[in-house]
């Protein structure tokens, strides 16, 4: 079974839970093109990194989720694997490829909405939209960038696919 990132539920609410994602390792990339694209120029890169493209010829684990987001100041995505929870940055290879780089993301609180479905942007807007209405109905204040995480590998038929919308909120 994929290993999928740790995190702890704070507060369970009607249309979301409040998490605690302790600090953690992602590989990522810079994209440009369509939402729904995005994630399939990002993923060679990724998965060459993980299969053994690196600086010291290492296989990493694949986990999940794949996360993406908008960057807002180029209008390009950042597409990331979140690396196994076993792996320290000083034992993280260094990529080959300098279009991938490895990141470290301090611990946060945020919000998941959790949902099925196709991966495309109508569908993570329309959940990005009522995540942000009910975490400003709760008085919580977003502190970032909604992202969206998906959990299953393509061949997953979409009904099944677990996905979601996380925002960064202040603790």
């Amino acid at each position: 079974m994929t290993e999928q990132q740790v995190y702890e539920v704070l507060e369970e609410h009607p249309e979301f839970e409040l998490r605690r994602y302790p600090e953690h390792l992602v590989a990522e990339t810079e994209v440009g093109g369509p939402f729904e694209l995005a994630g399939n120029v990002a993923f060679p890169r990724l998965a060459r990194f993980i299969g053994g493209h690196n600086r010291s010829s290492r296989k990493i684990a694949m986990t999940a989720p794949v996360v993406q987001e908008q960057d807002p100041a180029n209008r390009r995505y950042v597409v990331g694997f979140v690396m196994p929870a076993d792996v320290s940055a000083d034992d993280l290879p260094d990529p080959l490829d300098s279009a991938v780089r490895v990141r470290r993301v301090p611990a946060e609180t945020a919000a998941a909405l959790r949902f099925s479905g196709r991966w495309s942007r109508g569908s993570f807007e329309k959940r990005a939209a009522q995540l942000l209405a009910a975490l400003d109905a709760a008085g919580l204040e977003v502190v970032g960038t909604p992202r969206y995480a998906r959990f299953d590998p393509p061949w997953t038929p979409w009904f099944l696919r677990r996905n979601e919308v996380v925002v960064p909120v202040a603790a």
